[in-house]
């Protein structure tokens, strides 16, 4: 190469890139770092997304589990071999073995006992209350520390005595038996350290009602009723729980606790919300509220979905 040439080159060499070069590599980087960086955002967003969702699904099966076994033992077994279902009239679970409102028990944590328990009159857009009872025993509870059966709340029950009439041999006698009795009151509601929307339960074992799952913002409920004319255990329709104290074919009964004897099944709805707020705009937080209806008009950003399900009351004859 002549001296010259190499000389020439060697400052073109050393003259670097050019402006419009320098700004062309500066664009391309740009468009790389953005693209790179939607695509992040677009992942952490249906992470975030997926994550609220597997959470939601955890507890609305949390909730409905909750309820649903304890609606599975209300009452007591009616088939139990030589043994008349005799009760303490207190806690007789032969009528009321569970009981609702629509909105909350007036009396929720004076009321003595399920038979005592009274609802506001007339329907409400407010979340429902349930209350359920049971003949405890450590088997279908969690045993305490001393093996006494357990509300809702892992606190122990009372021991209770009743005289119970036996078949020996053929022969009725009348038999001193120790029995618990369960009774659980559930509700939605929040408190100063829990701030979210909760299922709260009141057990009967004493303590003060806390949160089994946080983010329920709702609980519907409906029963499904046997026939006022035949009690046969079929479902003629379901009712809430303010209808079904004033259904003109039940109205026919003689008292509130022979109305609620007819309840065979209980419809559940709880509606969930996710944690916090995953979604981007407010139409796309609307969602399917219990009633089938579709809110439109969302209070935020989080995601909320409604959980159903159908029980039958097992020991209901």
């Amino acid at each position: 190469m002549r001296r010259v040439d190499f000389i020439h080159y060697k400052r073109h060499r050393a003259r670097g890139l050019s402006l419009i070069e320098f700004m062309v590599s500066i664009t391309l980087g740009l468009v790389v770092v953005l693209a790179s960086m939607s695509t992040y955002l677009s992942i952490s967003r249906a992470a975030r997304f997926a994550e609220a969702q597997d959470r939601m699904n955890d507890d609305a099966q949390a909730a409905l589990g909750i309820l649903t076994q304890q609606l599975r033992m209300a009452g007591n077994n009616p088939k139990r071999a030589y043994q008349y279902p005799v009760r303490n009239p207190v806690y007789d679970s032969s009528t009321f073995i569970v009981r609702g409102c629509d909105g909350m028990f007036t009396n929720l944590s004076t009321a003595p006992s399920i038979g005592a328990l009274s609802c506001s009159a007339g329907s409400t857009n407010s979340p429902d209350s349930l209350a359920v009872t049971y003949e405890a025993d450590r088997y279908n509870t969690v045993a305490s520390a001393a093996g006494l059966p357990t509300d809702c709340l892992g606190q122990p029950l009372p021991v209770l005595t009743a005289n119970v009439t036996s078949m020996a041999s053929g022969t009725p006698t009348s038999t001193a038996v120790s029995f618990s009795v369960a009774e659980n009151r559930f509700y939605i509601g929040t408190s100063t350290v829990i701030t979210a929307p909760s299922l709260y339960c009141l057990g009967s074992g004493g303590a003060n009602a806390m949160p089994l799952v946080e983010n329920v913002e709702d609980l519907q409920i409906n029963y499904g009723t046997s026939p006022a004319t035949s009690n046969t255990g079929t479902v003629a329709g379901y009712l809430s729980a303010n209808g079904l104290t004033t259904d003109s074919g039940l109205l026919a009964l003689s008292s509130d606790a022979a109305r609620w004897s007819r309840v065979v099944s209980v419809r559940l709805c709880v509606l969930i919300r996710s944690e916090s707020p995953v979604v981007s705009d407010l139409p796309s937080a609307q969602y399917i509220q219990c009633d089938g209806t579709l809110k439109t008009n969302p209070p935020d950003l989080r995601l909320r979905h409604a959980y159903s399900t159908t029980v039958v009351l097992r020991n209901r004859i």
